[in-house]
């Protein structure tokens, strides 16, 4: 697969930790990666194509010098300034309020991820996921000593409530994930289905229950952060890197009861967010009105892209994020191969007959779709 796993050694040759006691539960397992390939068109890890805006790259250096004044000195701690405006972002824009003690950030929503499986997770404990989902759900999960047990989903991809609940009462997990928009296959997760999750889950244990919206704001749907009302046991975690076009700036967050706020941070690191990080953060929270019209055209490119396809012949999975899933293939490698052949790069993730393309700009997304013209003419010849 072109996917997730990224081969360390190549095929045949001795594992460099076959002499190292590495734990049990990662022998025979790659590190999370995707090509990195120099052609004239990526489109596949999700990232937002728009450069930062000029005015926004100056206004991210003046809080960074002022930051550098003080780099002898550790960064606040509880990145109290961040967290309260992260909170008034998510006010603003999903219309349920939420406060400073109700948000905790990280280096990037994987980090926001690993501290919470640390803290509710771990060696003897459980975490399910439906897959095919966001592959370092599964990744972290192993890598903080937690079991991990993949849910069942319908042939649409959409999750198959009845068998999850049967999953989630027979297995009792500690942790269940719940990925909506979906990553790879761009599908939403209705707000019932996961009211009928999170009772599965407290029937059961109680257990957490993480919805990740790492791609929310590409929604067509409103956020599910209002679920968050009257459930202790709920997180929403997102991220900086998609709708804010940060990718670089590795910046996460969770929303959740204070109380879960209080937990994550007996496993956070010292100082772990940067005094670099935070005014960068803050920096770009000052410019939401203007991201967030970038993410409107990419919306609006991504729907084309969905109809093109869709035009073409090929099946196309609905999608509410930031890149679509489409296919189906005899070979799903072979037409990823085609594809790049042709100049452009997207995302073979192991689903069997599919794969991903990243809305980018209209110049790269008809670079993508004259490649697919171009493939299908061929197959067809």
């Amino acid at each position: 697969m072109e996917g997730s796993a990224r081969q360390v050694t190549g095929t045949g040759t001795p594992s460099p930790w076959d002499e190292l006691p590495v734990r049990d539960e990662l022998r025979g397992k790659s590190p999370y990666g995707a090509p990195q390939l120099d052609v004239p068109v990526r489109l596949n890890t999700n990232e937002n194509p728009y450069p930062l805006p000029e005015p926004l790259v100056a206004r991210i250096a003046e809080r960074v010098a002022e930051a550098a004044r003080h780099l002898n000195r550790y960064p606040d701690r509880d990145a109290v300034e961040l967290r309260t405006e992260l909170a008034a972002y998510l006010t603003r824009t999903t219309g349920y309020e939420v406060t400073a003690a109700r948000v905790w950030a990280a280096n990037g929503s994987n980090e926001v991820l690993q501290q919470l499986l640390q803290t509710f997770g771990g060696p003897g404990r459980t975490a399910v996921g439906f897959e095919p989902s966001y592959s370092m759900h599964a990744l972290i999960s192993r890598g903080t000593g937690t079991g991990w047990i993949s849910g069942p989903r319908h042939d649409d991809f959409t999750i198959d409530v009845e068998a999850a609940e049967r999953v989630i009462a027979e297995r009792r997990p500690d942790v269940v994930f719940v990925c909506s928009p979906n990553n790879p296959t761009g599908t939403a997760v209705e707000a019932e289905t996961v009211l009928r999750l999170y009772e599965a889950a407290q029937a059961a244990k109680p257990s957490m229950v993480v919805v990740d919206e790492a791609y929310g704001e590409f929604s067509h749907r409103p956020s599910l952060l209002p679920l968050l009302e009257g459930r202790p046991h709920l997180v929403v975690s997102r991220t900086m890197s998609k709708a804010f076009g940060a990718a670089g700036l590795r910046l996460g967050y969770l929303a959740a009861h204070p109380a879960v706020v209080d937990a994550v941070q007996l496993v956070r690191l010292p100082y772990h967010l940067s005094a670099v990080t935070q005014a960068t953060a803050l920096a770009a929270l000052e410019h939401t009105d203007t991201l967030l019209g970038y993410v409107e055209q990419l919306k609006t490119e991504r729907d084309r892209i969905v109809t093109e396809l869709r035009a073409m012949g090929c099946e196309v999975t609905d999608s509410d994020a930031n890149f679509v899933q489409f296919g189906r293939f005899d070979d799903s490698h072979t037409a990823w191969q085609a594809i790049l052949d042709h100049g452009v790069l997207v995302r073979d993730n192991g689903v069997p007959g599919w794969l991903r393309v990243t809305a980018g700009t209209p110049e790269e997304n008809d670079a993508f779709l004259d490649a697919v013209r171009a493939i299908r003419k061929e197959s067809n010849s």
